[in-house]
């Protein structure tokens, strides 16, 4: 968190308002200043005696702190900001008319707003152009004399990798296994450690938050907006209960260590603390602006606040917290077993962990579900698996053998975890804006949600399409992440910010000028080379109304057919319903209908049962009181 202190004001005359309150009588106007009266001196302010007064958390020590350590105004940062405002500005308010034009008011581009489009695009792309295959794996369940029986997998044949990609293949090797002496060919056991995680940086939260509580980016950003700002806590009044939580920083202050290693032994005991802090390392191009986003006061657990937060923000803030303590504990250990067993010439696999001591999971415990679990915290094959003493060369009695038929899927559709994370890794945007450009996208109507993931609509796949193909640098995934390190460069003032600029817009000129005329244009119809069904002389061409695309005679209005395009929402839901979450309150959706058609609505929208949403598709509650 920023704020500007001048060191010194210029004295200046108040000024007069015509209106003093709500309901003051208007007064008489302003006169105008005599020309001919002597102009009053302005005084200019030296810039040497404006400062900036920095701190990361609402907390009177580290204001106080602060405002007696300001420093300089830091014209490198400022360069920065201003380069990447002037570069945001020029692509949204140069690109964003000519679709305008080609294809209906009220659309926007984006410098980084396009490249999140363009791979949600391209990631429907490959699952549309996705061709299953068909794979095989076989099981063995196996008894060693001593309970529990274990299950084996097939792993290699005559010491090679083996993949069963049919029926036929994984029949012969089951009637093969069948009559062979199993027999223990090795056994292998080790001690695995599994490190505690850093604290959260914006993008780890918003993963976190999506992964474990269902919330979206925004929902994530607003509710550590309020923890931030600060909460009434009775008789304490509003406490900030966390750091900003805008950073790309796992950096945490000495006091927040010190405070952090007086809590872990006094709650969990001796045993969870390390000899010395832990300390991580921040991405590479990380800004170190702020610190990790953790609590402002450790020994405030959630449990001593939770009367005075509603259920989403004390969430939020227990895993805020839970991360931050779990991140200063011991590493996780467990205990790992591998069985490998012989067959003739087939190996079997059976794995099995059992966790030893716990660490930092007394406090951070991962989601039941291993899909949802972040990058760090893959869990190891077989975890909570029991397997019996056994020796090698011992010989096994083969209980059951089980071939299952798999086939291989596409690669999932982004949620707001993904998402966000592939944005990061990519090196695009920053952590303040990752939120803001999911919201762009999806209220543009460019992609929608469907079981919490972004599949694009119609006009989403058009104009990513049409934007790539007139701008195929600018909204290139690497260029995008470049541009970002040139901003980085102007932040350490190795590169003037205007060259930076300049470097752009001679690119950027080209391509626009060139868009300008030779885009195609859904207004003016896209020539589809299918002939008209009707008149079966003119060509049928792809155009854009008020309510979507659809297809129309060239000869038109001599012919006057006309095929929808718009692909309509199923009518029943099949299978077991899933459950969708509303993006401003985090409670549950439910499928309504309405003049427009079928809709999903918060089950806190007022009037829900009288009332259709403005548009088909989604609907939101009021802000909750």
């Amino acid at each position: 968190m920023v704020l500007s202190k001048p060191a010194k004001y210029v004295e200046q005359e108040p000024s007069v308002s015509r209106f003093k309150k709500k309901d003051a009588k208007l007064e008489e106007p302003v006169k105008k200043e005599d020309e001919n009266e002597p102009k009053k001196e302005v005084v200019a302010i030296d810039p040497k005696k404006i400062f900036r007064v920095t701190f990361n958390e609402i907390t009177p020590k580290a204001i106080r702190a602060a405002f007696d350590k300001p420093r300089q105004v830091d014209t490198h940062l400022v360069d920065a900001q201003q380069a990447r405002r002037v570069l945001d500005r020029i692509v949204g308010y140069k690109v964003s008319p000519i679709l305008w034009d080609k294809v209906r008011r009220g659309l926007s581009a984006g410098r980084v707003q396009t490249v999140a489009l363009r791979l949600i695009v391209e990631r429907e792309m490959l699952i549309r152009a996705f061709v299953p295959q068909e794979y095989w794996t076989i099981h063995a369940m196996l008894d060693a004399g001593q309970p529990p029986l274990f299950e084996a997998k097939l792993f290699k044949h005559n010491g090679e990798d083996i993949a069963v990609s049919n029926q036929e293949t994984a029949d012969k090797i089951v009637t093969a296994v069948s009559k062979a002496k199993w027999q223990v060919a090795s056994v292998a056991q080790k001690e695995k450690k599994r490190n505690p995680p850093p604290p959260f940086t914006t993008s780890k939260l918003q993963q976190a938050a999506y992964n474990r509580l269902r919330y979206t980016a925004k929902r994530t950003m607003s509710l550590a907006q309020k923890l931030y700002e600060g909460v009434e806590l009775g008789d304490e009044g509003s406490v900030a209960l966390i750091t900003y939580m805008r950073t790309d920083s796992v950096h945490v202050s000495n006091d927040a260590l010190i405070q952090v290693r007086e809590l872990i032994p006094e709650r969990f005991g001796s045993n969870y603390l390390p000899e010395k802090p832990n300390y991580y390392k921040s991405k590479k191009d990380a800004q170190e602006a702020h610190e990790a986003v953790r609590p402002t006061d450790a020994m405030r657990a959630p449990e001593d606040v939770r009367k005075y937060l509603d259920e989403d923000l004390f969430k939020l803030y227990q895993l805020i917290w839970q991360r931050f303590v779990a991140s200063q504990m011991l590493p996780a250990i467990f205990d790992q077993t591998t069985i490998d067993i012989s067959a003739d010439d087939y190996t079997f696999r059976a794995t099995g962990t059992v966790q030893k001591f716990d660490g930092y999971l007394r406090v951070y415990q991962m989601p039941a579900s291993i899909a949802d679990r972040e990058e760090d915290e893959k869990d190891d094959e077989g975890e909570g698996r029991a397997l019996p003493q056994v020796a090698e060369g011992q010989t096994l009695r083969l209980d059951k053998i089980r071939p299952d038929q798999h086939f291989t899927e596409p690669p999932p559709r982004f949620n707001d975890a993904t998402l966000v994370k592939e944005l990061e890794e990519d090196g695009i945007g920053r952590p303040s804006t990752y939120a803001s450009i999911i919201s762009t996208i999806v209220e543009r109507e460019y992609v929608t949600k469907n079981q919490g993931r972004f599949s694009p609509t119609m006009l989403g796949e058009r104009v990513s399409v049409l934007l790539v193909k007139s701008f195929e640098d600018i909204f290139d995934v690497t260029f995008t992440a470049r541009l970002e390190e040139e901003l980085d460069e102007i932040e350490e003032g190795k590169l003037p910010w205007r060259e930076a600029v300049k470097e752009f817009w001679e690119k950027f000129v080209i391509d626009l000028d060139k868009a300008g005329d030779e885009m195609l244009s859904y207004k003016a119809g896209i020539p589809t080379g299918k002939k008209c069904e009707k008149c079966g002389q003119g060509e049928l061409l792809e155009r854009i109304s008020r309510h979507g695309f659809f297809l129309g005679c060239s000869r038109y209005p001599e012919c006057d057919f006309i095929q929808d395009l718009s692909p309509e929402l199923p009518e029943e839901t099949s299978g077991e319903p899933k459950t969708e979450y509303c993006d401003n309150c985090g409670k549950e959706m439910a499928i309504k209908r309405g003049r427009f058609g079928t809709f999903l609505a918060c089950n806190r929208l007022p009037g829900l049962q009288d009332h259709a949403p403005p548009r088909p598709g989604h609907a939101h509650c009021a802000p909750a009181r």
